[in-house]
């Protein structure tokens, strides 16, 4: 029993380390390329906004959507609603990134400079 009682604290630091460790990581966003998520996100409704009790997720087209996820899921959520859209309004055509409108016009091109970039259109926002 003395056994037990000498190893309980550092058990219980490392089961809270861990635990805390791996909730970081699952709360953490996922990788973007730099050069085509901000040439991407000028055209994006979605917005993080700070307000006084944290974080939350504001659309410039509906002033009435407000999305307030917990500071846990918050990133993931908003790269969820980056997605859908990603999906409805971005089209690959050969190595060109056409971002398209609500009505489905083109905005604006983005011309991909590497196999990076490509994979990152395919995997990010499911652009196929």
């Amino acid at each position: 029993m003395d056994k037990i009682k000498k190893y309980l604290p550092f058990a219980l630091f490392l089961g809270f380390l861990l635990f805390g460790l791996s909730a970081f990581l699952e709360s953490k966003p996922s990788s973007k390329n730099e050069r085509v998520y901000k040439a991407v996100k000028e055209y994006s409704p979605f917005y993080i906004d700070k307000r006084f009790g944290g974080l939350q997720i504001m659309n410039r087209e509906n002033s009435s959507f407000k999305e307030k996820p917990n500071n846990m899921t918050f990133f993931k959520e908003f790269e969820r609603l980056e997605r859908e859209w990603g999906k409805k309004h971005l089209k690959l055509d050969n190595n060109t990134l056409l971002i398209l409108d609500n009505s489905g016009k083109t905005k604006s091109t983005l011309h991909l400079k590497s196999k990076d970039e490509i994979e990152f259109v395919h995997q990010y926002y499911g652009v196929k």
